[in-house]
């Protein structure tokens, strides 16, 4: 391995730098196809199928909203059930001590709330946020992935990841400039 600017300072990975959408979204087929698999790309807005580029699968977060609904939607109708039946049962004009069409508004209710929360938990919970520190934000370069430059990051940590092969590969894929960051 190269030698690092600071004795014995630990790698992050590789940098590439791209300036237009179509490089970036060629690069990251290249990439995918290589094998790595603790990579990613920044870009200053959304770029089509950059996700397929990548290899990216679909998110799991649908299936955690839907079950914390779900479970929203027990919990209040349970809660309903209890309140009108064991904690107070009072019968009124006859009718029956629970009649599920009265208590459905608030079934609904608490069904949305409780997705709202598995939505926005699950989210930072996949996402591993709050993120206070990333490498990347110590090179001056990486502050234009807002502006008008596009990223592609590999991780040092990936199973695949040797400096020369990986540098080789990045350089291959027309980048403007590979760069070593350190963690």
């Amino acid at each position: 391995m190269a030698k690092s600017k600071k004795k014995g300072a630990k790698k992050f990975g590789l940098l590439a730098e791209y300036d237009t959408p179509a490089a970036v979204y060629h690069a990251c087929e290249k990439v995918r196809d290589a094998g790595y698999k603790r990579w990613d790309s920044y870009t200053p807005y959304p770029v089509h199928n950059l996700d397929k580029a990548m290899g990216i699968k679909p998110s799991v977060l649908p299936w955690i909203v839907f079950a914390c609904g779900m479970t929203g939607a027990a919990c209040g109708l349970l809660l309903q059930w209890w309140s009108s039946t064991i904690a107070y049962p009072i019968v009124i004009a006859g009718k029956p001590l629970f009649s599920f069409q009265a208590n459905v508004p608030v079934t609904f209710e608490c069904a949305i709330l409780f997705s709202a929360f598995g939505a926005v938990f699950g989210m930072l919970g996949l996402n591993k946020l709050p993120q206070f520190y990333h490498p990347l934000f110590n090179v001056a370069r990486f502050a234009r992935a807002t502006d008008d430059r596009f990223f592609i990051a590999i991780e040092a940590a990936d199973p695949k990841y040797d400096l020369e092969k990986t540098r080789e590969l990045l350089e291959e894929t027309s980048a403007v400039q590979v760069e070593e960051v350190d963690d």
